[in-house]
């Protein structure tokens, strides 16, 4: 990402050492004043007419002509600058669990799912915008909802859009890293990230969690396993079909809701990842910190500055002081005393 501005102001000079000639002001205006002493009388005379600035003022004009060249000589110059972030991305996939199980209402005042989504919308905010983040989704089967990208609003509406009931149910852990792994096969990324969010036990898929595990390792592939909720019962929406009048009813229920924490961990300590257990939505955002502060890139800025010569207005200012006397003698309005 590059970013373009100028500098304003002259801010450089080509040849400052030049600017050692404006010492030989000082003995100028020695000289000058030795030059022109006539005696005590003549001092004394001019300071009683109040002519005295009159006497010295067309030397000091042209000693500030002399200035604004010597100035002018260095070659002051005005940049045009812009600077390149040298960072190279990160790619994460978020593997998001939909299946009926995080239609839990554990995670009060929503229910798993609802506060999952919130926190993936914040996590990937807030990443660098040379990070591509992609979604994939799954319950007994998978769906890539996001490919990676960095267009952040595109993700966000993405994100918004997933509901649970849009797959069929289940909980298929290894084709979830299956399918996040072939977004991520050929990304050229410095770094390659997976971040499996489920709250159930693998029950469901053509792929073990075992060998997708092994092949996100043989792909350099970082793999954070999150475990949502306390397991054991919780309060779970039932729909149900009414007897009496035919029509589908939800009611909550305590239902047995149980986490593999043993194959998460077993996933991210293959893959030199690490497993996280989410029991309340104050701990799932802490956690997609935590992700996020252990997978930054250092930032790496390169400038460059063209620069343009600026010395016209010094030139014109000297050629100003130096045409003024005669320009006022030209008008009748001498300064010699």
């Amino acid at each position: 990402m590059s970013r373009l501005f100028a500098l304003g102001v002259p801010t450089h000079l080509g040849d400052p050492a030049l600017l050692l000639l404006l010492l030989v002001l000082v003995p100028l205006a020695f000289w000058h004043h030795r030059r022109r002493g006539d005696g005590a009388l003549a001092y004394s005379s001019l300071l009683r007419t109040g002519g005295m600035w009159r006497l010295h003022l067309p030397f000091y004009l042209r000693l500030a002509a002399l200035a604004l060249l010597i100035l002018a000589i260095a070659r002051p110059q005005r940049g045009l600058a812009w600077e390149q972030d040298l960072t190279e991305g990160i790619d994460i996939v978020v593997a998001l669990d939909v299946s009926g199980s995080m239609a839990a209402e554990d995670f009060q005042p929503d229910n798993r799912l609802a506060v999952a989504k919130n926190v993936v919308q914040s996590f990937a905010a807030q990443r660098a915008g040379g990070d591509r983040i992609g979604l994939v989704v799954f319950a007994g089967a998978t769906l890539v909802k996001s490919p990676l990208t960095t267009d952040r609003d595109m993700l966000r509406q993405l994100i918004d859009s997933v509901q649970l009931d849009s797959l069929p149910d289940g909980t298929a852990i290894g084709m979830a890293l299956a399918a996040a792994a072939a977004r991520l096969k050929d990304s050229e990324a410095k770094s390659k990230v997976l971040v499996l969010v489920t709250d159930g036990v693998n029950n469901a898929g053509a792929i073990d969690p075992a060998s997708a595990s092994a092949v996100c390792k043989g792909l350099g592939i970082r793999v954070y396993t999150i475990g949502v909720g306390t397991g054991g019962t919780v309060p779970l929406p039932v729909r149900l079909r009414d007897p009496r009048t035919g029509r589908t009813v939800i009611q909550r229920r305590m239902v047995k809701v149980e986490i593999d924490e043993a194959l998460l961990r077993a996933i991210a300590g293959r893959t030199d990842g690490r497993f996280f257990q989410a029991t309340d939505p104050a701990s799932l955002r802490q956690i997609f910190e935590e992700i996020d502060q252990l997978e930054r890139t250092p930032i790496e800025i390169k400038r460059y500055v063209r620069f343009e010569e600026a010395f016209q207005p010094f030139a014109w200012g000297a050629l100003a002081l130096l045409v003024l006397p005669v320009a006022l003698a030209a008008l009748g309005l001498t300064i010699n005393p």
